[in-house]
């Protein structure tokens, strides 16, 4: 699961990933959740760890199915979340985080299907 956050300014919360798989693209904050962990407190997680960033989160944006190693399919969740709390600053397993605008989605090295789910979702800065 993952989180779509945006500042006041509109921009797009993005981290860089500092590990296999997907090393150096860019991506929403996220990862998997631990045993008996709602999406919610996943969420909340996973987004301090990577980020520093408190969030509360809010609705589904949507489902993607990714390929994973070995023949594993990986259903990410994506919710959209505002920050309670916090400076961004990378860690756990991003290399960095930045808000991005529309133009910094064109250039940056996105995980595959990043662009088109959040199209779909109607989740782009600057909408």
């Amino acid at each position: 699961m993952g989180a779509i956050i945006f500042d006041a300014a509109d921009r797009l919360l993005l981290v860089q990933r500092g590990r296999p798989p997907g090393m150096g693209s860019w991506s929403l904050p996220g990862g998997r959740l631990e045993p008996g962990e709602s999406d919610e407190a996943g969420v909340r997680r996973e987004v301090l760890e990577e980020t520093g960033l408190r969030v509360r989160v809010g609705r589904l944006a949507g489902t993607v199915d990714r390929p994973g190693p070995g023949g594993v399919t990986y259903v990410i969740r994506d919710y959209l979340a505002t920050v309670s709390a916090g400076t961004p600053a990378a860690g756990d397993d991003a290399a960095d985080v930045r808000w991005c605008d529309r133009a910094d989605l064109d250039r940056l090295p996105l995980s595959e299907g990043l662009l088109a789910a959040l199209t779909e979702w109607d989740a782009l800065p600057g909408r």
